[in-house]
C-alpha cells in the first residue's frame, strides 16, 4: 500500500509497520508526568524520535483526557504551531493529533503532511482542509464526543468500527481526499471498554476490505493496564505485545511513546523470522558487549 503524504509518498507493507513518535506539547498528557516543556525540548523530543526510527512525527497540543476540560482553539494552535514549523524546517514528516479545524488550518499552514483527527470527522470540514493541502487523514472510529468517557453498547463492537470507517472515508472522498491519503484507526480505548479493544485488535484482519492501511494507537493504553495492573508509564512491555497485530496487516504505522524499544522489537523479530538477513549478518560492537563499571 502508499500512503500519499503531501509531496511525499510512503510505501506501507505486510510485516513492516511504520513508527509514529509521540510529542505531547499540552501539560496534562495522561501517559506523562504532568508539567510545561520548552519549545527547545519539545523540539529535541521530536527529532530524537526521528533518530530512534520514527517515519512520522505526531504533535499534539491538548490532552484527550475527558477529566480535563477543553482548552481554546487558539491556545491549542499557539501550543503546536512554532513546534511543527520547527521540526518540519528541521526535515522531519510531521502529524498534528488534533480534531478542530482552527489547530489543524494552523498547524497545515505551518508545513504538517497529516491530520490525525480522533473525532471520527467531528469537524467535517477537516477533511476538506486535508485536501486543500494534499495532507494525509486519519479516519478515526468513536461513537462518543471528544473528551468524552462513555461505553455505548454494541450488538458487535467490530461491525461498528468497520461501518462507520466506510462511512467516514467516504464523506472524505466526497470532500476531496484521495483514498491513498487515508489512514484508518480502529479507535482502540474511544467509546470502548478495554475487552472491546482487545476485541478489535484480535479481529482487525475483519478491516482489511476497507483496503487501507492502519494506523495503530496501542501505546500505553487504558487496555493495556487493565491486562498488566499497571499504570501508564509502566506499560511497555504489555505495548509491545499489543503491536503484534499490526505485523498481520496490509500495512500500519504504529502511534507509540517509547520509538527506540519499538524499533528494536521490530528489528529483533524480523530477524528471528529470517527476514532481515543483515541483522543476522551484524557484528557486536566492543564497547556494546558489556556496561561499563559504576564510579
Amino acid at each position: 500500500m502508499r500512503l500519499l503524504l503531501r509531496d511525499c509518498e510512503v510505501d506501507l507493507r505486510r510485516g513492516r509497520p511504520r513508527l509514529m513518535g509521540i510529542v505531547n506539547a499540552g501539560p496534562d498528557s495522561f501517559s506523562e508526568r504532568p508539567g510545561r516543556r520548552t519549545l527547545d525540548q519539545l523540539e529535541r523530543r521530536g527529532h530524537a524520535a526521528a533518530e530512534q526510527g520514527a517515519d512520522i512525527v505526531d504533535v499534539g497540543g491538548e490532552s484527550g483526557r475527558s477529566d480535563r476540560e477543553a482548552v481554546s482553539e487558539d491556545e491549542e494552535a499557539g501550543r503546536i504551531v512554532a513546534l511543527v514549523d520547527r521540526l518540519v524546517r528541521g526535515g522531519l514528516t510531521v502529524s498534528v493529533d488534533t480534531w478542530r479545524r482552527g489547530p489543524a488550518r494552523a498547524a497545515l499552514e505551518a508545513g504538517a503532511a497529516m491530520v490525525n483527527d480522533v473525532s471520527a470527522m467531528a469537524e467535517p470540514s477537516i477533511a476538506a482542509l486535508c485536501a486543500r493541502h494534499r495532507a494525509a487523514l486519519v479516519v478515526t472510529h468513536t461513537r462518543t464526543p471528544p473528551k468524552t468517557k462513555a461505553f455505548p453498547a454494541y450488538p458487535d463492537v467490530m461491525a461498528d468500527v468497520a461501518a462507520l470507517l466506510r462511512e467516514r472515508c467516504t464523506e472524505a472522498v466526497a470532500a476531496g481526499v484521495p483514498r491513498e491519503a487515508l489512514l484508518l484507526d480502529p479507535g482502540l480505548d474511544l467509546a470502548k471498554t478495554p475487552a472491546e479493544s482487545v476485541e478489535v485488535l484480535r479481529r482487525l484482519p475483519e478491516l482489511d476490505f476497507l483496503g487501507r492501511p492502519f494506523l495503530l494507537a496501542v501505546s500505553r493504553k487504558d487496555f493495556v493496564g487493565a491486562l498488566t495492573g499497571r499504570a501508564p508509564a509502566e506499560r511497555g512491555a504489555g505495548t509491545l505485545a499489543a503491536v503484534e497485530p499490526a505485523l498481520d496487516a496490509p500495512g500500519a504505522i504504529l502511534r507509540v511513546h517509547d520509538v527506540g524499544a519499538t524499533a528494536d522489537f521490530l528489528r529483533v523479530r524480523s530477524a528471528l523470522r529470517g527476514e532481515d538477513g543483515a541483522a543476522r549478518a551484524r557484528e557486536l560492537p566492543e564497547e556494546l558487549r558489556r556496561e561499563e563499571a559504576l564510579g
